[in-house]
């Protein structure tokens, strides 16, 4: 059974993704300039990371707030959702993040087409405009997001009440890090939007590097968590929970053991007196 509510949901969060964190970008170059200086990195990386955090919040209840392809993609093949609507989830996370780049391109035509609404332009200087270590970076970036959203969002032992910040966190982290090298996407519909709404070449000449690099760190990091650390801990406790209920119907067995030899003695003694 698919669950349209759910990829709504994604829909939604993905949007609130494309709007707030582009925005950010946007509004750091109107504050502090061209280039990147430490005010428009923390600004960046701040808002891509409340707003993960806070859409974790509303919304991790209701698909589990994947808002990201990278992120649904290991799920599928862990099994936490189904085929068809990991499908419908990826649609309609990149329905979302399209309409979101269109807004910000309504809204603010001058100021955010200089930094084309937010666009991964590929690897940086810094990396020397390497197109392999802009692929490293990414592929290494999403493996620490997938890791830390699988074992707070999806362990069953972690405490819930403060997955968001978690992921949040690492979020915040990961794009203080990672703006300056490549952008830090990490997520395939959050690169794309700007790549199709602009139509700039350039922007849809690197996708592939946006759709490759982090989709194969989200799938290794979802692998080795979920058969490494949550399935083993899981069937830990599923084994703790058989023993104990064996535990309790051998004790139980062994009351109503003693309560039957019980009646049988008084039955005997009243036979004898009878008797």
């Amino acid at each position: 059974m698919v669950n349209p509510r759910a990829w709504l949901a994604e829909a939604i969060a993905t949007y609130a993704l494309v709007f707030f964190g582009p925005l950010s970008v946007i509004l750091s170059v109107v504050v502090f300039g061209d280039g990147l200086t430490i005010e428009s990195i923390l600004m960046i990386s701040l808002g891509h990371g409340a707003v993960i955090a806070l859409m974790v919040y509303a919304f991790g209840h209701v698909s589990g707030a994947h808002i990201n392809p990278a992120v649904t993609i290991p799920m599928m093949i862990t099994k936490k959702i189904s085929v068809a609507d990991g499908i419908g989830y990826i649609i309609f996370q990149v329905i979302g993040a399209i309409i979101a780049t269109l807004s910000l391109m309504a809204i603010l035509p001058e100021i955010g087409k200089p930094v084309l609404w937010g666009g991964h332009g590929g690897p940086s200087e810094l990396l020397n405009h390497s197109v392999m270590s802009g692929f490293v970076v990414e592929v290494i970036l999403t493996f620490f997001l997938v890791l830390v959203i699988f074992m707070t969002a999806v362990h069953k032992k972690a405490p819930k009440s403060v997955y968001g910040a978690a992921i949040g966190g690492m979020v915040f982290l990961l794009h203080i890090v990672g703006v300056p090298l490549t952008g830090a996407s990490m997520n395939p519909a959050r690169s794309l939007a700007p790549a199709v709404a602009t139509g700039d070449a350039g922007l849809l000449e690197i996708q592939w590097l946006y759709w490759v690099a982090p989709i194969i760190g989200g799938i290794i990091a979802g692998v080795i968590m979920n058969y490494v650390f949550i399935n083993k801990d899981e069937a830990k406790t599923k084994s703790g929970s058989q023993s104990s209920s064996v535990s309790t119907s051998n004790s139980d067995l062994k009351k109503y053991e003693k309560k039957y030899l019980a009646r049988l003695e008084k039955q005997k003694k009243a036979d004898n007196i009878d008797e």
